[in-house]
């Protein structure tokens, strides 16, 4: 692989010598696979009792895991019930870090594709209310995928510029994760194909970018809140100078120290942060800093939900009938039927790609209930599921969208509507019609 002189220069600065040779040499070794654990869905325990997988523990990340390249965990019933995102492991950190506690108010502000938005989500445990964004829309529609497989039903998934979001949510985070865009010089070794984006847009590119991105996340924060800054880049200009930048500007802040795990490198005049370099740990290249704004907020409670005088439709009721739980702030729009999180009035005046869950829609006397909603449940939500074993070749030609047959002892339920089960973890619906299950599962979705 061939590194731009201009990159090498500032690495031999950024290393010395001794330093810059163990990173070259880290290029020969094989990259590294990880998934980390939907902890919302499964506990940690019960997942390494079932999966297939030869796994072993990110020794910094409590639900992360190195699994072999020659595994397909893309290509198991596990990834589609939602219970791993795939995700290399340094880019694990910086949602571990954000100290998200449930009922916190949390923007993850950069968040496409979602894996960090997914962790904060777990991390919620459909509590309070996640917001999650992306200014490109394409990005924005594999980030509401990702939310949705992981069953997070308490989220606002926009598509704004960062500087928008800051007028509608004013001092309004608990929480802030700015993950922001980089010349990507940490994921070199990942993807050589970011060298060449790096020799057009190197840091000197996303640096003004950066700075904006955090002044509009800084307004955003409560008193006492706390911001994780992180990238993917070993560029000081876009890490320790942003920040040295960002604290001059806003005293108000101060860093805080991030624990240090063996491997972990201090970041270069800034003992708090934290740097993730290749040749010093299983992972990628990552820059790290959590900040903490000064003050303490007086707790503060949402607009309480007014329910419409409007009866819900007859068909959707029947339909809710049929589980034993409850669903909160429950409306109709149009033909579309919403669990709306809390707060989901603030959204106004924004472009909105989800609002809380979307749990179906009217159809002609009936109601056709939505992949989101199935994958939001347990089991024992529902009352009429059929639950297959994860190796059951069934399970693949549901997941393709056939038609399957099953046995009396394999199902619960006499209902209409069928939740398809893996190991006892939710894919999407069919429509029963006695022992044969009609495919409901969604076409976008399915195994390719």
């Amino acid at each position: 692989m061939k590194l731009p002189d201009r990159y090498t220069d500032s690495m031999k600065k950024l290393l010395g010598e001794s330093g810059f040779s163990e990173y070259l040499a880290s290029f020969d070794e094989p990259r590294l696979y990880g998934l980390r654990v939907n902890t919302a869905k499964i506990t940690v325990e019960d997942f390494l009792k079932i999966t297939p997988f030869e796994l072993t523990p990110v020794p910094w990340i409590k639900n992360g895991f190195y699994y072999s390249g020659e595994d397909k965990p893309a290509k198991h019933p596990h990834y589609f019930a939602g219970l791993y995102y795939l995700q290399e492991p340094s880019a694990m950190t910086p949602a571990d870090i954000l100290p998200v506690r449930e009922g916190d108010k949390v923007l993850d502000l950069c968040a496409a594709p979602g894996g960090k938005s997914t962790e904060l989500g777990a991390k919620l445990g459909g509590t309070g209310l996640l917001v999650s964004n992306d200014i490109s829309a394409s990005r924005a529609k594999a980030l509401l995928k990702n939310i949705e497989i992981f069953g997070i039903g308490n989220a606002l998934v926009t598509c704004e510029y960062p500087e928008k979001l800051a007028a509608a949510f004013p001092c309004f985070f608990d929480k802030i994760l700015v993950d922001a865009p980089c010349s990507g010089e940490g994921m070199f070794r990942k993807d050589s194909k970011l060298i060449k984006s790096w020799e057009s847009q190197g840091p000197e590119y996303f640096a003004p970018i950066q700075r904006g991105i955090l002044e509009s996340a800084a307004k955003m924060l409560k008193d006492g809140g706390y911001m994780v800054y992180s990238t993917c880049t070993f560029s000081k200009e876009e890490d320790e100078d942003n920040i040295n930048f960002f604290l001059e500007a806003h005293p108000e802040f101060r860093l805080e120290k991030i624990h240090e795990y063996e491997g972990f490198a201090r970041a270069f005049g800034m003992e708090e942060a934290v740097r993730l370099f290749p040749h010093r740990i299983k992972g990628e290249g990552h820059f790290v800093a959590l900040l903490r704004k000064s003050g303490v907020s007086e707790t503060e409670r949402f607009e309480p939900f007014v329910p419409s005088a409007k009866r819900l439709p007859p068909e959707l009721e029947e339909f809710l009938e049929e589980f034993d739980r409850s669903f909160d702030r429950v409306t109709v729009m149009g033909e579309r039927a919403y669990a709306l999180p809390e707060g989901a009035k603030l959204a106004k005046g924004l472009r909105v790609m989800r609002t809380g869950l979307f749990m179906g829609e009217l159809k002609k006397n009936r109601f056709e209930p939505s992949q989101a909603l199935a994958m939001a449940l347990s089991c024992g939500d529902y009352s009429t599921v059929a639950n297959l074993k994860s190796d059951d070749v069934r399970i693949i030609k549901y997941l393709k969208g056939e038609t399957i047959e099953i046995r009396e002892s394999e199902l619960r339920g006499k209902g209409k509507n069928v939740l398809v089960a893996a190991d006892g973890y939710p894919l999407g619906w069919g429509r029963l019609n006695g022992l044969t299950i009609k495919n409901r599962y969604l076409p976008g979705w399915r195994w390719m």
